[in-house]
């Protein structure tokens, strides 16, 4: 698919790619950058593992084809925000640099096209894990590597049998007491913020929870991430929001529609979570 077949819309925001590590679905990202185009794309933190790349260089020729996909968008005309989070975050040092059409950032004010104004933020500085205690945070990423490797062998078996994607370390953290709280406590936290701002919601990633939802009056949307559920978030020209869960989409597309009671049932054009 070539960018003028992609669908257009008016604006993407997609986190956590962990490029640099195993575990990152650069492939489906690729894909999704290929169905999907728009003036203005948002990357909310974590698209390069710097925390992984310490430790070893592990940057194979598909997450490069990403970074390559992304700046050709910018060479054809789209504004490009990064906005930094934790793993990245050897790139706060350079937080406001411009250059070619792509900004570097901490956080942003996004204006949709019905006027409201949206706090961008990765939200890795509402997480107490991360600000007081990071070598927990090393080792529970540590920890979450030996699941996204429990993922990749589950999801390859998926696949071969035409069933969607599905996240073993996703599930645990909707089924712990513990990780419940702390996304509802995070929800709140980055709403609070968005406050503070005198913005009317929140934009973030960081937890890999996709979400879409009101919390006293705000708007709160999380991207998910591309590592565990493969999800993205876009507006809309009408300033709608929806979340895009790519690989169900992909599926979707490719599996056959069974036509009901003798009519012929056309397949969806799209999997998502419409605002």
């Amino acid at each position: 698919m070539s960018d003028d077949d992609a669908k257009q819309v008016r604006s993407i925001f997609i986190s956590d790619l962990h490029l640099g590590t195993r575990g990152a679905q650069a492939d489906l990202v690729l894909a999704f950058l290929r169905a999907y185009d728009a003036p203005q794309i948002y990357l909310v933190g974590d698209i390069i593992d710097g925390w992984r790349l310490k430790n070893g260089w592990y940057f194979p020729q598909a997450h490069n084809d990403v970074v390559q996909k992304l700046l050709r968008k910018v060479r054809k005309g789209s504004k490009l925000v990064y906005v930094t989070g934790n793993h990245d975050d050897f790139l706060r040092d350079y937080a406001g640099l411009q250059f070619g059409g792509i900004t570097l950032v901490d956080d942003v004010i996004h204006e949709t096209a019905d006027g409201k104004r949206l706090l961008v933020i990765h939200g890795d500085l509402f997480d107490l894990v991360v600000r007081n205690a990071k070598w927990l945070a090393l080792l529970g990423d540590w920890a979450y590597t030996v699941a996204l490797a429990s993922n990749h062998v589950i999801n390859k078996v998926r696949r071969t049998l035409h069933l969607p994607h599905w996240s073993l370390s996703a599930w645990a953290k909707l089924k712990v007491k513990n990780a419940v709280n702390y996304i509802g406590e995070f929800e709140q936290c980055l709403a609070a913020e968005a406050r503070r701002h005198g913005a009317d919601g929140v934009i973030c990633g960081h937890i890999h929870h996709a979400a879409q939802r009101e919390i006293d009056g705000l708007a709160y949307i999380n991207t998910g991430d591309w590592v565990e559920s493969c999800t993205a978030v876009v507006e809309h020209h009408d300033g709608r929001f929806e979340i895009v869960r790519w690989p169900q989409h992909r599926l979707e597309r490719e599996r056959p529609a069974l036509p009901a009671a003798g009519a012929k049932r056309p397949a969806p054009e799209l999997v998502g979570e419409a605002a």
